[in-house]
């Protein structure tokens, strides 16, 4: 094979068709034009570089085109992030047609149809190079963004809402996610593949398919997804249930932003350790709906939400509603016996009783909710009642 024989020819024409090239770009690919002129000038660069080095193997006579992937190394790593692998393509086809309609000038009389062969063949690995590049990239960004995901995700468990987290949680698009809630449960077991692609993956995948943002991360057995742009936690979190292992599924409370979701994983990953108390539970289950079990556990924030919500909202509307819920708990539940304790009629009875589920959400003929409003009561009763003079003494010690 041999094409021109002048010594200079094939850096000078080399030049020349790289030249041709970006004249074809700038005229074919509107995102081509978009590029600043710097931008330009470097994918002139590569294609001067791609030129060169096909013709470099194609007068060195080898069967077996060997393309390096150097030759995409003039270029600033930057410009990898501004052309996509479908533009990079575009380039490489707008090259090797340009090359095709220099063959006159490339190669020696009655070569030109082997070097079309050979611009075929090269074309090919430059093809393949291109996609290997990119595809290393996009593992190596995927482990990034794995990695910084995590990060998030344990700094909002931690309720760490600091500069770290803003700065993160930007490069990871969150900046303006609104309307956030965390997700707790199992984490499911992913045979054969790693964490990342078996569970985090999939789990984000199919968030966005149902127009939401995911951020997950895996802590020992346990999965936790910030889910964004949910308007609906619960009924979000029932359409990813098969991204969790088997077990309880707990939803934290909806929250503005990814600055307040250290109280929404807080919720949540109480009541995934409260929820065994209540072998009953929806999966998923809100985590709101378990307050009286993480009340239990000792869980302050949940105590004071049960008592607020329940006791005290009874109790600011008059003594007959708390009178009335209290009769009827302790009374087991009939409406005669607690009209007998009341002095009323059981149609009042049942007339305050449709008033206390209006007020705090609650039907006392429910074992379920009978149960957390008889907890409800109960906390609401020790937070009210004054202190002993031992209890006095003792706190009074304690703060001296």
């Amino acid at each position: 094979m041999s094409i021109d024989s002048s010594r200079d020819a094939p850096a000078r024409h080399a030049g020349a068709v790289a030249t041709a090239a970006a004249q074809r770009m700038e005229r074919d690919l509107e995102w081509y034009r978009e590029l600043s002129a710097e931008d330009r000038s470097w994918v002139s660069l590569v294609a001067q570089a791609g030129i060169s080095a096909f013709l470099a193997w194609f007068r060195s006579g080898d069967p077996t085109p060997v393309v390096a992937s150097d030759i995409f190394g003039t270029a600033p790593r930057e410009l990898a992030q501004k052309i996509t692998l479908r533009q990079t393509l575009d380039l490489v086809r707008t090259t090797v047609d340009t090359v095709e309609e220099h063959v006159g000038l490339l190669a020696a009389d009655g070569n030109e149809a082997a070097l079309r062969e050979a611009v075929l063949r090269y074309s090919r690995e430059v093809a393949f190079t291109t996609a290997q590049i990119y595809a290393s990239a996009a593992e190596s960004r995927g482990a990034w963004d794995a990695r910084l995901e995590s990060l998030v995700v344990h700094a909002v468990v931690r309720g760490e809402a600091d500069e770290t987290l803003r700065s993160r949680a930007a490069e990871l698009g969150w900046s303006d996610v609104t309307q956030v809630a965390v997700i707790t449960g199992a984490a499911r077991h992913a045979a054969g593949s790693s964490e990342v692609t078996g569970v985090v993956l999939p789990l984000r995948h199919a968030a966005r398919q149902l127009g939401l943002d995911a951020l997950t991360a895996v802590q020992g057995q346990r999965l936790i997804c910030v889910l964004g742009r949910t308007a609906d936690p619960v009924a979000d979190a029932a359409k990813l249930l098969a991204h969790f292992g088997p077990g309880p599924i707990v939803v934290g409370p909806q929250v503005p932003h990814l600055y307040a979701a250290g109280r929404s994983a807080r919720a949540a990953l109480s009541g995934l350790d409260a929820v065994r108390a209540w072998p009953q539970a929806p999966r998923p289950v809100a985590a709101d709906d378990l307050l009286a079990e993480r009340a239990l556990l000792g869980e302050a924030p949940a105590r004071r939400a049960l008592v607020d919500r329940v006791y005290r909202q009874l109790r600011d509307r008059g003594s007959a509603l708390l009178e009335t819920a209290t009769a009827f708990l302790d009374g087991g539940g009939g409406l005669e016996a607690t009209g007998r304790l009341l002095f009323v009629h059981p149609n009042t009875v049942r007339y305050r009783l449709r008033r206390i589920e209006e007020t705090v959400h609650l039907d006392l003929t429910d074992p379920r909710d009978a149960w957390v409003a008889r907890v409800a009561l109960a906390l609401g009763r020790v937070g009210d009642q004054p202190q002993s003079g031992w209890r006095q003494a003792v706190s009074g010690g304690a703060t001296r």
